[in-house]
């Protein structure tokens, strides 16, 4: 999320957990829960919280747009150290671009009273190559475990 300097909240320093869990994720291309669509094209995600629930840190290095389709509360910690918490509302977008060697890190955690659902795609052919995806990640795999 590109936040503006408004949107920043005051916290103390993060636990040690986080700032952990935050270094471990630098390889982290699971933008989301599951990974519901792929082609040579793009990759189609979402992401389910309920509330109190929190997506850990992910890398984002390719081109994307995400959508908000419940709308809410979240908070997102960043891989500069801010902490960010705002509102969403239904059909709310935003596009985000990575020119080469660029990326962002960062998680996702339900703050509000109801569940927060995103759809997020990513564009394969962006200035950077893709992160890897495991493949428990993927639906189909999770379907044929099932």
């Amino acid at each position: 999320m590109t936040m503006t300097p408004g949107n920043a909240i005051e916290h103390a320093p993060w636990p040690q957990w986080l700032t952990d869990e935050l270094a471990r994720a630098v390889r982290n291309g699971c933008v989301g829960n599951e990974l519901v669509s792929e082609d040579e094209r793009v990759r189609v995600w979402t992401i389910r919280l309920k509330p109190g629930e929190r997506y850990g840190f992910h890398k984002h290095v390719l081109d994307y747009f995400w959508t908000c389709i419940t709308g809410g509360r979240a908070r997102s910690h960043h891989q500069d150290g801010s902490t960010y918490e705002r509102d969403y509302v239904p059909g709310e977008t935003q596009h985000e671009r990575y020119a080469a060697g660029a990326s962002k890190i960062h998680d996702l955690e339900n703050t509000g009273t109801a569940d927060l659902i995103f759809t997020t795609v990513e564009f394969l052919d962006s200035a950077n190559p893709p992160l890897p995806v495991p493949n428990a990640a993927r639906f189909e795999e999770r379907r044929k475990a099932a």
